[in-house]
């Protein structure tokens, strides 16, 4: 039996082209340390658009590597940094970028149409504990068999649940029936910030 190959997948380290991987005859430079790579150039050097050998050997007489950040860019960009140091901060900023997106938890809380008092009274303490934690309430009403006629009775109920919830959070439409389920989602309030 033959072997089911893996679509080739570009290792982190070879995600960039350095150096004389570059095949484009001129490169866009950018960065911050034009002092020292003027020092070494013996001339001038600012942001724009160089030959791409000449900012190899300058790159290299500073003992970094010419990073193409953008290939696609016309002519392409890169900047003289070392490596290793380019890949860790371009991983440092990921990882902020993905813990500063906001992550929505729903809870979900069943009803059914005859759920009495205590019941009631149980899944209000959770739903406003879920509240202030900061997750999304989904509260639903449950018809099952014949208990489809007491639609009225599960309306009710809702509306009574995000009555009560009022301080904690509230609901982002009215109470509307989806297949057997009468469903309602309540949002928690923003908290002000001092």
């Amino acid at each position: 039996m033959r072997k089911k190959r893996t679509p080739y997948k570009r290792k982190e380290k070879d995600q960039f082209r350095i150096n004389d991987n570059i095949t484009a005859r001129e490169i866009r430079l950018v960065g911050d340390n034009f002092d020292k790579v003027s020092e070494i150039a013996g001339q001038k050097i600012e942001s724009g658009v160089y030959n791409t050998r000449a900012a190899v050997a300058w790159a290299q007489d500073m003992g970094l590597d010419l990073v193409e950040i953008s290939p696609k860019a016309v002519p392409p960009v890169a900047k003289i940094i070392d490596y290793n140091k380019f890949l860790y901060l371009k991983k440092k900023k990921e990882k902020e970028i993905k813990s500063k997106t906001a992550k929505t938890v729903i809870k979900e809380i069943r009803f059914g149409p005859n759920t009495d008092e205590h019941d009631f009274e149980f899944k209000l303490r959770h739903a406003k504990k879920f509240l202030t934690e900061g997750a999304k309430v989904k509260a639903y009403v449950h018809f099952r068999g014949r208990t489809i006629v007491f639609k009225d009775r599960g309306q009710l109920l809702l509306l009574r649940f995000i009555n009560e919830l009022v301080e904690y959070g509230g609901a982002e439409a009215l109470p509307k029936m989806e297949g057997r389920r009468m469903i309602v989602m309540i949002s928690p309030l923003k908290k002000k910030k001092k």
